[in-house]
């Protein structure tokens, strides 16, 4: 449906040419745009609904619980199946929080999510052999997993913005009739929605314009060494991106066949796919800047070491 209304929008009301970079970066705004905001108001709504049968604090409690990290890895499998990019696993990761899971599992769904990617897995099995690609998902989740742990054990829950605000599933008086259940779920979702907006449009806005109007052989030409610096020259370079797995995947895997080293190509793309300037402007509203940029060094950090074992 928002593909369809993008298409009209674009090459149909406004006439735009399909190949023209503004065309490109006008569609990427408007679809992506209209995919993430009907993603935090369905989710969070969803969420608040369940949670409205659930006492928060016992879920907290009991996966609070969960030992050598079973929570963190069940989180990280769940992500790992799901195909989001970084902006649009953030509303599942809203609804874990308002739903009061542990901050830790949260962030291992939200590191996993966008970096563990089925069409990245097919086309690297088909180029490279499946036993790579089995060791990319294994390597993205296990870096789900322990990221997770890490912000977990950080106590970082006093920097993420929406708990404090006394809204949500886990208020004191919950609606008990099944029409004010509703009722409440989308409140809560139409407040999140209205809340995250402005940094929605601000951060897919940024995202558009370099999908748009940055050529795809850009930072290619300059990864075609073997270096060692190449690997966390491409991790960092690819973080400002924003781009899904199944959209970069067939790039970077191609140009992997013209001598980019295979780690070097595989931080470039789960850089661009797990981390990007949008997601950064959304998260901004979620937490403060300092959980948000352990965040984004934690996960970097990650990248880079994943990169430098498959060189290896």
């Amino acid at each position: 449906m928002f593909e369809w209304f993008a298409n009209f929008v674009v090459y149909d009301l406004i006439g735009l040419e399909a190949e023209r970079a503004m065309s490109i970066a006008l569609h990427f705004f408007i679809y992506d745009t209209l995919k993430i905001l009907f993603l935090i108001f369905i989710v969070i709504s969803i969420i608040t609904f369940i949670s409205t049968f659930l006492p928060a604090e016992s879920i907290k409690k009991r996966l609070s619980k969960a030992r050598f990290g079973s929570g963190n890895l069940l989180a990280a499998l769940f992500g790992s199946v799901t195909p989001f990019c970084s902006c649009s696993s953030i509303p599942i990761f809203l609804g874990f929080i308002k739903a009061r899971i542990p901050l830790g599992i949260a962030f291992s769904f939200l590191i996993t999510s966008p970096l563990v990617n089925e069409v990245a897995f097919v086309i690297m099995g088909g180029l490279f052999g499946w036993k790579l690609a089995i060791l990319y998902a294994i390597s993205g989740i296990i870096l789900g997993v322990i990221g997770g742990l890490i912000l977990g054990s950080m106590n970082m829950e006093k920097y993420i913005i929406l708990e404090k605000n006394g809204e949500g599933a886990d208020a004191k008086v919950l609606p008990k009739l099944l029409k004010e259940k509703f009722i409440f779920a989308f409140r809560q979702g139409g407040r999140t929605l209205k809340k995250l907006a402005p940094y929605v449009l601000g951060g897919i806005a940024v995202g558009a314009l370099i999908h748009g109007y940055l050529p795809a052989d850009f930072f290619m030409k300059y990864l075609g060494e073997y270096k060692f610096l190449s690997v966390p020259i491409a991790a960092l370079v690819g973080v400002p991106i924003y781009a899904g797995c199944s959209t970069v995947a067939p790039m970077i895997f191609g140009i992997t066949a013209n001598g980019v080293p295979l780690g070097t190509s595989l931080a470039l793309m789960m850089s661009i796919a797990g981390l990007s300037l949008p997601e950064a402007i959304i998260l901004k509203r979620v937490m403060k800047l300092k959980l948000l940029a352990i965040f984004f060094g934690l996960v970097t950090f990650g990248i880079i070491i994943i990169g430098l074992l498959f060189n290896l």
